[in-house]
């Protein structure tokens, strides 16, 4: 299929982000100060140029496969929305070669079960997911400005569509079961992230955060896009520090 493309911006340990729906620049432009002092490795998903498009749709499984070689030096992983899918397979396959891994408003609904808010929020991602523009207009409009779109009341504008048209026909969110408990006995330092806009996302990442045994952050300010949030960045390097340190302690 081709290998997907990764540019690296800065100096110091690597800090792998991987991306959701949205495109690099979007997701994490706000962490560019961080190049001062690490490495930021932009990890552009299959359908996001200047990487090859999906041989079929977008696949979070497909997403782990690409991860996979990307982990071998061991970075911090930074993964947002349905990028943290594929990045949670490969740590799990894999979590000896993850150094940290923060975990931005994942999709993983399965954790918060009997909820009603959680769940009408999975059927309506993997509406987006199946239809596309032709699924409910309003349920759509609903979802779309949850995951961060400008979307006003009028026509959506034309990157939107060009969005959910590319997000159609991808492996739905509620196929995704990641081994967590790998992740968790291997030791690995987790931190857990929302933006404190949507119950059912920070019921979510409560649950997961308790299930990995990671620390929990709330940024409001962006809605989905949680790393341009006041105080993120800021966040986001005290955990890496601070699971540096942890790390070299641990192993004398």
């Amino acid at each position: 299929m081709g290998e997907i493309v990764v540019v690296r911006d800065g100096f110091g340990p690597e800090v792998l982000l991987v991306h959701g729906g949205a495109g690099p620049r979007t997701t994490w432009g706000a962490l560019a100060p961080l190049a001062d002092r690490w490495t930021l490795a932009y990890v552009h998903r299959r359908g996001y140029p200047p990487s090859p498009p999906p041989q079929e749709c977008q696949d979070f499984e497909v997403d782990a496969l690409d991860l996979a070689p990307l982990l071998v030096g061991r970075p911090h992983v930074v993964a947002h929305s349905y990028g943290a899918l594929g990045a949670l397979i490969a740590a799990a396959a894999a979590p000896g070669s993850v150094r940290s891994l923060t975990l931005i408003e994942p999709p993983l609904h399965y954790l918060v079960p009997d909820d009603p808010e959680v769940a009408r929020l999975d059927r309506i991602g993997d509406a987006v997911l199946t239809h596309g523009m032709d699924m409910d207009p309003a349920e759509l409009r609903e979802f779309l400005r949850l995951a961060g779109a400008p979307v006003g009341d009028g026509p959506l504008p034309e990157n939107v569509v060009a969005g959910v048209r590319r997000a159609q026909g991808g492996r739905p969110t509620s196929q995704a079961h990641p081994q967590l408990d790998a992740i968790r006995d291997a030791g690995v330092p987790v931190l857990v992230a929302s933006g404190d806009h949507a119950a059912a996302l920070e019921r979510i990442c409560d649950a997961l955060a308790d299930v990995l045994g990671g620390e929990r952050s709330v940024h409001p300010g962006a809605g989905h896009f949680v790393a341009a949030a006041p105080g993120f960045a800021e966040q986001l390097e005290a955990f890496l520090r601070k699971s540096v340190t942890w790390q070299a302690s641990s192993s004398r």
